[in-house]
């Protein structure tokens, strides 16, 4: 009698379980990354799809982002994955990318922010913006910004991909274009060392949205990163090629920030292999910080 209540008990339970998964599904965490079709987007987007997230990538050249979504099904078998084109070089495409997000979603758990980019020679976006400051901040701050609805319904967390390359970054707001002279690693420097200024700012400002916002550096990665290089960058990162790390473990802390529980009380920190570190002492500039937000909102307010 007591075996047959047991087992009754326990089918029961089995079946209730069931029925309330069908009835009440878990919620899929949706999360948006840049930059995703090479490198340390590819493998953190690999790393997420293995974990169930509804994938959102946003790329330049969509043929790789189909070719990237094939791979991700076929490896993973998560079939919740699409492709969004987006030029971060291009403000209107980035307006158009958070337009067609803010279509098809209610909310928005994740963005990282992973797109990035070192230019030897200065290059002018066909908007007017340099390319380095265009590509690591200017598009990723008009595409954040235009998906806070999304975000502040996601409770998101918002994970910006910076370096240490920000510690010989200098704030220069009276050239951001870099119209008085350039230098490819000054330029990736400044654009770095507003990744965590743009950190610091979503904390603070979004924190009663229940907002949280990350930077970090990904250690040096082996990858394509800086193939268009020459003269002093180029010979930099060959020195230095043989003690890079791979894209996969440079994945580690943009999947752990996206991923681990209880960093509420982290927002707005600099993570350097999965745990909070210490940045360069300009990167605590409020003053800087506050300014850099306010330029950018200038800037961008043409596409908005």
């Amino acid at each position: 009698m007591i075996v047959k209540t047991f087992v009754c008990g326990t089918l029961i339970r089995r079946t209730l379980a069931v029925i309330i998964t069908y009835l009440y599904p878990m919620p899929i965490t949706t999360t948006i990354i840049t930059g995703a079709t090479s490198g340390i987007g590819e493998e953190t987007a690999l790393a997420l799809a293995k974990k169930d997230h509804a994938l959102y990538l946003l790329v330049r050249n969509t043929e790789k982002g189909g070719q990237l979504k094939k791979r991700l099904v076929a490896e993973t078998g998560n079939t919740h994955i699409f492709v969004v084109q987006c030029d971060l070089a291009d403000m209107r495409s980035v307006h158009q990318a958070a337009n067609e997000l803010k279509a098809k979603l209610f909310a928005v758990n994740v963005l990282i922010n992973n797109a990035g980019g070192i230019f030897n020679e200065r290059e002018l976006t066909k908007d007017g913006f340099e390319m380095t400051f265009a590509v690591n901040h200017l598009g990723h701050f008009l595409l954040t910004t235009s998906l806070m609805p999304l975000l502040e319904k996601g409770h998101a967390r918002i994970i910006n991909l910076s370096s240490d390359a920000h510690k010989f970054g200098k704030p220069m707001f009276d050239d951001l274009q870099a119209e008085q002279g350039y230098s490819s690693i000054k330029a990736y420097g400044m654009a770095k060392l507003f990744n965590i200024y743009f950190t610091k700012s979503l904390a603070e400002k979004y924190a009663d949205k229940g907002i949280t916002a990350f930077a970090l550096h990904p250690g040096v990665v082996n990858t394509g990163f800086g193939a268009g290089t020459s003269g002093f960058v180029k010979f930099i990162l060959w020195l230095g090629r043989p003690f890079m790390i791979t894209a996969e473990k440079g994945a580690q802390t943009p999947v752990y920030l996206a991923t681990a529980p209880k960093l509420d009380k982290q927002s707005g920190q600099y993570f350097v292999k999965k745990k909070p570190a210490k940045s360069g002492p300009l990167a605590n500039d409020t003053e800087a910080r506050n300014r850099l937000w306010k330029i950018s909102e200038e800037l961008i307010s043409p596409f908005c």
